[in-house]
């Protein structure tokens, strides 16, 4: 036990030990913004998102919308618009994927000019 230090213990136990050294502080995100992702770009973020935003995608719930679906997801505005940068129309991506995007841009910028 000497060895280990267990005898030099502090007098009081239920108070966290104070950090001397500088302090690592992380950037705020901002507020969280839930937003409806379309299915379409959630398919497509599962495969070609990032780490942050597959998480993100499988910690949603999904909605039906009609013949389709979507994800709703409850998070920072800077990781939703993270997912529309990513979810940028591809070259081969047909109507309803460009349409998805459209819808998914407007409902970021509506919540961005709140």
């Amino acid at each position: 036990m000497d060895a280990a230090g267990a005898r030099n213990l502090p007098d009081q136990l239920d108070a966290p030990p104070t950090d001397t050294g500088e302090r690592h502080r992380v950037p705020a995100l901002g507020p969280d913004a839930t937003l409806d992702l379309p299915g379409l770009l959630a398919d497509h973020l599962r495969t070609t998102g990032d780490e942050t935003v597959r998480q993100a995608l499988a910690s949603g719930q999904a909605i039906r919308r009609g013949h389709g679906y979507s994800v709703r997801i409850t998070a920072p505005l800077a990781l939703h618009r993270a997912a529309l940068e990513q979810s940028a129309a591809h070259a081969n991506a047909g109507p309803t994927e460009r349409k998805a995007h459209r819808v998914y841009t407007a409902r970021v910028t509506a919540v961005q000019a709140t």
